[in-house]
């Protein structure tokens, strides 16, 4: 069965950076494109960054380009979001997302979900 699990998140300061964890067991890591979502309290989930199965190609939300870096570890089966000079908007649950059918652009619809990390920025 496929699990995705996130960690890393936690309660910091404006300007503070994490590494968002998410390893992923019951698939073929390798063969499937991977991205982080966010959900802040009444919103919708928004994507912020995704990344094609080889690493190659990469997608960042406005909002976090320049902030935020994808990247992934095929032998590790995980990806990864390192988030930089965070601010209290990027507060929310971060959740990662699998699909065999990304290819590292605009658009990721996951079959697979993570249960999300929650990251709470203070100003």
């Amino acid at each position: 069965q496929v699990q995705l699990v996130e960690s890393g998140g936690g309660l910091v300061q404006a300007g503070d950076s994490l590494r968002l964890s998410c390893a992923a067991s019951g698939v073929t890591f390798n063969g499937y494109g991977m991205g982080w979502f966010r959900q802040a309290p009444g919103k919708e989930r928004e994507f912020v960054a995704g990344i094609a199965w080889s690493g190659g190609s990469t997608y960042y939300a406005d909002s976090v380009k320049g902030r935020f870096t994808i990247s992934r570890d095929n032998v590790k089966n995980t990806v990864y979001l390192q988030v930089n000079s965070l601010k209290p908007e990027d507060t929310a649950v971060y959740y990662c997302g699998a699909s065999a059918f990304y290819n590292g652009r605009a658009r990721f619809n996951p079959t697979y979900w993570g249960q999300g990390t929650q990251v709470t920025v203070s100003s």
